[in-house]
């Protein structure tokens, strides 16, 4: 499991992506497929770990009358659509 907390983003990326073709097309016998998607959902909370890591990061330089600011990225204003 620390072999996988160790990738990068698209290292686990690109593997999420060939479990989830290898689980799509259906030819993985049941155990194998099992093993696959837990694998699959430690990738993915993997993934949304760094994502989230990244996003507090991100800062938006904002324009306003007194010149250019630096404000927290809106993550709560995306999410409701604002």
């Amino acid at each position: 499991m620390s072999k996988k907390q160790e990738q990068s983003f698209e290292q686990a990326l690109e593997r999420l992506e060939t479990i989830v073709a290898q689980l799509e097309n259906g030819d993985v016998p049941l155990e194998q497929a099992i093993e696959l998607y837990q694998e699959g959902m430690q990738l993915s909370n993997l993934c949304n770990g760094k994502l989230k890591q990244v996003e507090a990061k991100i800062e938006m330089l904002i324009e306003t009358d007194n010149g250019t600011e630096i404000k927290p990225f809106p993550t709560a204003q995306l999410e409701k659509g604002e």
